[in-house]
């Protein structure tokens, strides 16, 4: 089988035809997604497949990223940690590897990088894994209620995230198997390189005209969508002028030879940063040898094919386009995301539709590059396919956008002016990664299948909107003002006051202060508070929303917010550390994660505060029946909760208290004893009110229970 010839299309969320919810449109849409799954799970097995060695799957040939043993077990434990996320199963695989591969898909501030820190599975364990999971998969398929359209709360949802999931990281994880040594993988006939190389064709600008674009996808779009892409803004589009080609290997040699990598001054100061980091000289997949360049391929090294397109990142690309201005005195810069669109008007239809894909993407035609005048689309080349083509548009949200509630963190994390969009896909895009709507962004020191074309225009490249944008999520907003501003009915501030109760106990059991974990850590108010106490802090929050801010802070950064004064009316809000007396304590690392199911890094605790995390898991009596193995012989556990469970957060038989038992009523601070047992001694309890501003009149009050247990082994 050849894997290039071998890709099913995204599916479309309606049955075939105009009628749908019969009997015979449900199963052919079933077999469809069935279909579309195992494709994309076997497509990654066969990827992983090039891999001869089992050692090569722990090496780190990319610093800044995870070993190959995370990725191959990663796509998997997506599927199980939504799955119970969603309470689609009630009961995991295998904890251990579903808490260690669950998140590092981009190097955010808060991700451990360090390997000392991991205790990677074995690859046949994740082999095996694989196959339960593909085995659980398929069962739920076969089984699961589905009506069509599908919607996004729906188990068919997940079932497509999965898939696109898997398929955004057979892209990301080949661009770390190129930086393998060779003898640590084995071509394959399924996996062929372009055979076509030669001189370049001499690129050229072309006008493109002035257009009105609408940008974002409809809420009834018919394929499947990642957060970001919903929406909408509508714009104009000033002329300009595109270049017909992309930027080949040849065209790029000229900067390269001119000494482009030694001259700061066409490097951006994030760019010069990297150079000095990185020292380099050339493109991260040429080489140089005795008889000149050559290119690094996914399995194979080759002559520099001089005719296809260079495979940079960011910073490179826009220090290309620095030269060309300084060289040709005009206005030469990298195209925006909505001039992107303009382009893509060029290209008919989308890729479900295609007979035959209009660019070298969907892994249809090559398992490489391949010549920049190959596929010509209305006078402009490339417009989809070949690689990725970086813009000059940070990525940020369309007006209407909403996160996923069970994939927060796919989006909101890169929305902080350091991560650019690319746009119109690579060779190995599939999915929904090929279709017009798609909307990827990368950190841009980062390297993928990725080049570039340019253009000139009178306009400056302008951002969608604003790089320092004020954060709009309600939740967000609230948890910012609840723990940096005073708005307690006395004025007064929970967070500080629980960070104050939480030292008192500390000092009267004369506990020890190695390391802490704030649990539920939300924005960070706690663990900056605590800092000054403990050698060590480990700020844990399930949601990346809320740890990006806390992140921002550390960083010594304002974060702007708004909430909401009356009606359509808003407050806007900047805030830092300095502002509120506290300091940007380095040792404080944020992390997401699980509480039910904590990688095993997080362990020997002197102290452990829970904040509402006991309302807030999916199981909290699996939380306190494991939270003894976090801690140290005599450590102190602080628990924060208003016992107020929740039968959508988690089922009631999970439940700590608010439920009758043998007929009798259990609240939950008695569930908390039962549950934690003989090993815990209870030293302290207390009463604090947390306010949450809803309005600038109307606020909501919670009288949190606050108690302190001495853990004895």
């Amino acid at each position: 089988m050849n894997i290039t010839k071998q890709q099913l299309k995204t599916p479309y969320l309606t049955a075939a035809d105009s009628q749908s919810g019969n009997i015979e449109q449900i199963a052919a849409k079933r077999a469809e997604l069935k279909a579309y799954f195992i494709n994309s799970w076997q497509t990654y097995e066969s990827l992983f497949a090039l891999i001869n060695n089992d050692e090569a799957f722990y090496s780190r040939p990319e610093p800044l990223r995870h070993p190959l043993i995370f990725y191959y077990g990663h796509t998997a434990t997506f599927y199980i940690n939504k799955l119970m996320l969603g309470k689609f199963i009630k009961q995991r695989i295998n904890e251990k590897l579903e808490a260690i591969c669950a998140v590092g898909v981009d190097e955010m501030s808060w991700d451990d990088l360090n390997s000392a820190h991991y205790d990677w599975p074995s690859v046949d364990e994740v082999r095996t894994y694989r196959n339960q999971v593909f085995d659980l998969v398929c069962e739920l398929i076969d089984t699961m209620e589905l009506s069509l359209p599908i919607t996004q709360d729906s188990l068919a949802w997940i079932i497509l995230m999965g898939s696109e999931h898997e398929r955004i990281h057979l892209e990301t994880s080949s661009v770390i198997m190129r930086m393998l040594p060779l003898q640590d993988l084995t071509p394959t006939e399924a996996w062929q390189s372009c055979p076509y190389q030669g001189q370049a064709p001499i690129n050229e600008l072309l006008p493109v005209v002035a257009q009105a674009i609408e940008l974002g996808k409809k809420a009834d779009d018919n394929t499947y969508g990642w957060d970001n892409e919903y929406g909408a803004v509508s714009l104009d589009v000033p002329d300009f002028r595109a270049s017909k080609y992309l930027v080949s290997n040849q065209e790029f040699m000229a900067f390269v030879e001119a000494g482009g990598y030694q001259t700061p001054s066409y490097w951006s100061p994030e760019g010069q940063q990297w150079l000095s980091y990185k020292q380099a000289t050339m493109p991260r997949f040429w080489l140089k040898k005795d008889d000149g360049y050559y290119q690094r391929n996914l399995l194979s090294e080759m002559p520099l094919p001089l005719n296809w397109p260079v495979e940079v990142n960011y910073l490179e690309a826009k220090a290309f386009c620095n030269w060309q201005s300084s060289v040709t005195g005009r206005n030469v810069r990298l195209p925006t995301e909505p001039e992107w669109y303009v382009l893509r008007e060029k290209v008919a239809g989308d890729l479900p539709d295609w007979q035959e894909a209009p660019g070298n993407t969907n892994l249809e035609y090559f398992a490489s590059s391949c010549p920049v005048d190959k596929f010509d689309n209305q006078g402009i080349f490339d417009v989809v396919g070949n690689v990725w083509q970086w813009t000059e548009s940070s990525i940020d949200a369309f007006e209407g956008f909403k996160v996923h509630p069970l994939y927060d963190d796919f989006s909101t994390p890169t929305f902080d002016g350091k991560h650019n969009l690319i746009k119109g896909g690579s060779w190995i895009s599939t999915g929904n990664e090929a279709i017009a709507s798609s909307r990827y962004a990368f950190r841009r020191h980062f390297f993928q299948h990725a080049g570039f074309r340019y253009v000139e225009s009178e306009q400056q490249a302008m951002p969608l909107v604003p790089a320092n944008h004020f954060e709009q999520d309600q939740d967000v907003c609230q948890q910012l003002q609840s723990h940096y501003q005073n708005v307690g009915l006395s004025g007064g501030n929970y967070q500080q006051q629980l960070a104050e109760q939480v030292r008192t106990w500390l000092v009267e059991h004369n506990a020890n202060t190695e390391k802490l974990l704030d649990l539920g850590c939300s924005v960070g108010r706690t663990s900056f508070a605590l800092a000054d106490l403990f050698e060590h802090v480990d700020g844990v929050d399930f949601s990346a929303r809320y740890i990006q801010h806390g992140v921002k802070l550390q960083l010594g950064e304002a974060v702007r917010f708004e909430t909401v004064q009356e009606g359509d009316i808003v407050d806007f809000h900047e805030l830092s550390l300095t502002d509120v007396g506290l300091s940007a304590a380095q040792n404080v690392l944020f992390s997401q994660g699980d509480a039910t199911n904590l990688k095993d890094i997080f362990t020997g605790y002197d102290v452990i505060l829970a904040q509402q995390v006991l309302e807030q898991c999916y199981d909290p009596k699996q939380f306190l029946k494991q939270v003894s193995t976090r801690l140290n012989d005599g450590a102190l556990l602080v628990i924060a909760s208003d016992y107020q469970f929740d039968a959508q957060v988690a089922p009631k038989e999970k439940w700590l208290g608010g439920i009758k038992v043998n007929g009798e009523n259990l609240v939950g601070f008695e569930g908390v004893q039962q549950t934690l047992g003989n090993s815990f001694e209870l030293l302290a309890q207390t009463q604090l009110n947390q306010v949450i501003k809803v309005t600038k009149r109307t606020s909501q009050l919670s009288e949190k229970h606050v108690t302190l247990w001495r853990f004895n082994a």
